[in-house]
């Protein structure tokens, strides 16, 4: 098969302006963005939309990934363009894919094979610089905070308990833990220890992609925590004097961009919130566009459900206000064989040759992790779906193992998918299936309560998603939910960072275990979002914390086109 560069630069791209008249809107709604097939989304637009009904909203999630990842954005994209093929108009939202942890032109953000978002140079690398903004809004903050400590420390803010680090689009791991100030007072400020974070983990980028007007961003960075005072009082960007210059930064940032998929559906790509330390699902202004202007918009939420479909339930849900009409959970045979125990994957190698071979007893044992999953929706009123992501090497009889599985957890079925290969025309019974979903009755509901305590609030999700008999806390988490309590924080949403690798907080846990306790090493809040973030167990099993080659490497040819070397 061709590889995805090839086949992206192959496409026959329309002119944005048609793309955006297949959503019903015109010249006037949208600024081209140095490109014939990139725009931005004039925030006014809302406006135009408001009478408009509502399509149906359906969110693409995943059980428990390999490190090879299941194929949430191909299904994503494929979905979508599987709807035109049976006579429904869709709408995408994605998020964009940072340059780090990796490099490179690849086809994971922006789908893949025959099911991906074009043009893909631009969607893997700057596209509009969005994340430009937010690095730029996030490092004006960090050195108006270093401004203020050099100047004598007017606020008192306690050295030790300023959480606020720069950040840098690039997994640069020499700059995790630094020491600033080294010159002095006169040149280089305070000394103190603090380091560099990944700009898509940054609090400004969860305030980018859970905003929904200029307004509202400003006061979220008004808001923003970034330590407290000797006498335990926090200290916002707004006593910094910095939100105003951040939402300047900000601007253009916070319109959506709008693409096209390779059968040029609709495609609004906008914000890329990690989906540990923050929530990981793209923009609520994006689903706020994108669900007046079609008959369907799909989505999707990073990592597996109990991480990026709780927190799109939980906390995007709740912030937009919009319901979700269905879910699509992306399972694939060796997915499955993994979770049975059995096998080891690594990213970059083959998979192991016995893996490949048939085996229904693998799949019917691994598959307690889809079960859990499909449970999970179903906990939040919302009605499953299975997409198996086909590969040549799965067996018929696998495949049929996980229909019938998929069926007796709760799933209203389960559809073979073959978009990768294929494009919309290998998706078209997944689409069937979504559109039966969608119009069963909608009886969503969230996890929990806002006004129950912080540590309430984990321990539902601790023991109802993720299968825990119960939650540990270190003194230093005991210490900081306290004082975010104390200081006004506890009605906020969780946002629980942990491995993605399983359902609990070791990665070394595969299938649906049950009765561990999990640990809670320290809490932080992102007051500015919206939302607290417990961190669980070891933080190098996050993403962006371990190893992730690139998956091609690029360069330009003396013809100024991107290709890539392989």
């Amino acid at each position: 098969m061709l590889s995805d560069l090839t086949i992206a630069q192959r496409a026959t791209l329309r002119p944005v302006h048609e793309i955006a008249e297949q959503m019903g809107l015109g010249p006037d709604d949208l600024d081209l963005y140095g490109s014939p097939y990139v725009a931005k989304l004039r925030l006014d637009v809302q406006d135009k939309l408001k009478d408009r009904p509502d399509a149906k909203y359906v969110d693409v999630t995943a059980i428990t990934p390999t490190p090879l990842g299941e194929g949430k954005s191909t299904t994503t994209v494929g979905l979508g363009q599987a709807m035109a093929h049976i006579g429904r108009r869709a709408v995408i939202t994605l998020r964009q894919p940072s340059q780090g942890p990796t490099f490179g032109i690849k086809g994971g953000a922006a789908g893949g094979g025959f099911s991906q978002v074009v043009p893909m140079e631009l969607f893997n690398l700057h596209l509009t610089g969005d994340i430009h903004a937010v690095t730029a809004a996030n490092n004006l903050l960090a050195a108006m905070i270093d401004n203020r400590l050099m100047r004598g420390n007017p606020l008192n803010i306690d050295l030790d308990s300023i959480t606020w680090k720069r950040v840098v689009d690039t997994n640069d791991r020499a700059l995790r833990q630094i020491i600033v100030g080294l010159g002095g007072k006169t040149e280089g400020g305070v000394m103190r220890e603090t380091g560099f974070d990944i700009a898509v983990a940054s609090e400004v980028m969860a305030i980018l992609a859970l905003t929904t007007s200029l307004k509202d961003m400003r006061e979220r960075f008004q808001r923003i925590v970034i330590g407290f005072t000797s006498d335990h009082k926090p200290v916002t960007a707004g006593d910094i004097g910095a939100a105003g210059a951040m939402t300047v930064l900000m601007k253009e940032a916070i319109r959506p961009t709008l693409l096209q998929t390779l059968e040029n559906t609709p495609a609004i790509v906008h914000a890329g919130p990690f989906a540990n330390i923050a929530h990981g699902n793209s923009s609520v202004l994006a689903d706020l566009i994108g669900i007046k202007c079609g008959e369907y918009l799909i989505t999707e939420s990073g990592f597996g459900a109990d991480i990026g479909a709780e927190k799109f339930f939980n906390i995007k849900c709740r912030y937009s206000g919009l319901k979700p009409d269905a879910a699509v959970l992306v399972v694939t045979v060796r997915a499955l064989k993994t979770h049975s125990g059995r096998y080891k994957v690594v990213a970059g190698k083959k998979l192991p040759p016995e893996m490949l071979a048939l085996n229904v007893a693998d799949v019917e044992t691994g598959a307690a992790n889809m079960i859990k999953h499909i449970e999970n929706i179903r906990k939040h009123g919302v009605t499953p779906v299975v997409a198996i992501n086909v590969f040549d090497t799965d067996h018929p009889e696998e495949i049929e193992a996980i229909r019938r599985i998929a069926v007796e957890a709760g799933a209203l079925g389960a559809a073979v998918s073959r978009h990768f290969a294929e494009g919309g025309a290998g998706a078209i019974e997944l689409a069937d299936m979504v559109v039966q979903a969608c119009d069963k009755p909608n009886e969503f509901h969230h996890l929990y309560d806002l006004d129950l305590p912080i540590k309430k609030k984990i321990e539902t999700i601790a023991t109802e998603i993720y299968g825990a008999a119960g939650v540990s806390y270190e003194p230093l988490a005991e210490k900081q939910i306290k004082e975010y309590e104390a200081a006004g924080f506890g009605k906020l949403p969780i946002c629980m960072a942990k491995t993605h690798l399983s359902l609990s907080h070791d990665p070394a846990m595969k299938g649906a275990p049950k009765g561990f306790t999990l640990p809670i090493r320290e809490a932080r809040a992102s007051v500015g979002a919206g939302f607290i973030y417990p961190i669980c167990g070891d933080m190098r099993t996050m993403p962006g914390l371990s190893e992730h080659p690139a998956a091609e490497q690029v360069d330009i040819d003396e013809d100024g086109n991107i290709v890539g070397l392989f």
